[in-house]
């Protein structure tokens, strides 16, 4: 394949279509937030976690249907530990009562166990928690922003940070309208999202800054479409093998950890689309040039054409 024919697909042509798309999802999750809200998990709203030790390894889906049938409605089980160790965790409070009651049902079905421990954590501490995963959130943006502004350009910084508030919102808006529990492990996940697409727009970022210094003519647009170009590859390969991961830890990880993929599963793809459309579109619209990312020259030294050539190693990328 040739050149001409690698690079005849025109990302910059679909800007603007891009820029409608992402405008809808945010404004569209947006309004989920504030009209659903999230289903904070016990996490965040306080509840009761009963651990308890079998015998003999339980099979996780009866344990539930033993819950259910007992007619507790919002819980968690899980293993933790060891298969013989299971941790129950629900949404009302209680105290031992209700920890040994959860002990009896379980019991009913002719299994051998004994109660550990039981705890409760109040919505005291779920409130905290809110509001320092939302601090958590906004300090990591903030620390890209000056990061990407010292290491590139300020334009650039604004152009990483904007993708990253674009894909977190996203996500919390597919959370918001499938009302999907979002617990530690989703946040943890939307910091994971943050560094993944950060990552991503950074390799983009920088080729667009070597072809910037690098190419003598061409309009920004030319420049930015080659560098999306000479990266995508990649972009795919990267997004690709991540998803495949991703797709076994949410089929084959069990129920605690659905969540958690599924929110990286949404990342990884919004966050791709991000690195490309979202970021490479602010730097059109904020007019980067030339100007914006040549090497200030040094007082009586003038740069020789060598010292203009970017690194070997991005040659080879």
């Amino acid at each position: 394949m040739s050149d001409d024919q690698k690079q005849s697909f025109d990302f910059m042509g679909f800007r603007k279509l891009a820029s409608v798309i992402s405008i809808i999802l945010v404004v569209a999750s947006i309004a989920l937030l504030g009209i659903r809200g999230l289903n904070f998990g016990m996490d965040f709203t306080g509840g009761t976690s009963v651990e308890l030790e079998y015998a003999q390894a339980p099979q996780l889906g009866q344990v539930r249907s033993s819950l259910a049938a007992a007619g507790y409605d919002e819980f968690v089980v899980q293993n933790f530990g060891a298969d013989t160790l299971v941790l129950v965790r629900l949404a009302e409070s209680g105290n031992d009562k209700l920890a040994q009651e959860i002990t009896r049902v379980l019991e009913a079905n002719g299994n051998e166990l004994k109660l550990i421990s039981s705890e409760f954590v109040g919505s005291q501490v779920g409130d905290e928690l809110k509001e320092d995963s939302g601090l958590a959130l906004l300090l990591a943006l903030l620390v890209v922003l000056i990061y990407v502004g010292m290491r590139f350009q300020f334009k650039f910084g604004i152009a990483s940070v904007v993708p990253l508030a674009h894909d977190v919102i996203i996500i919390l808006g597919f959370f918001a309208l499938f009302q999907w529990t979002f617990d530690l492990t989703v946040l943890a996940a939307l910091l994971a999202v943050i560094g993944y697409s950060l990552n991503d727009t950074i390799v983009v970022a920088d080729r667009i800054r070597e072809n910037f210094r690098k190419m003598r003519v061409g309009e920004p647009w030319d420049i930015i479409n080659d560098s999306i170009h000479q990266t995508i590859a990649r972009t795919i390969n990267t997004s690709g093998t991540t998803l495949v991961v991703l797709l076994a830890l949410y089929f084959l990880g069990g129920e605690a950890i659905n969540n958690f993929a599924l929110a990286l599963i949404i990342g990884v793809v919004v966050g791709t689309y991000s690195s490309i459309y979202v970021s490479a579109n602010l730097l059109m619209v904020m007019g980067v040039t030339r100007e914006d990312l040549m090497i200030p020259a040094k007082e009586g030294i003038a740069g020789s054409e060598e010292d203009e050539q970017p690194p070997e190693w991005l040659n080879r990328m």
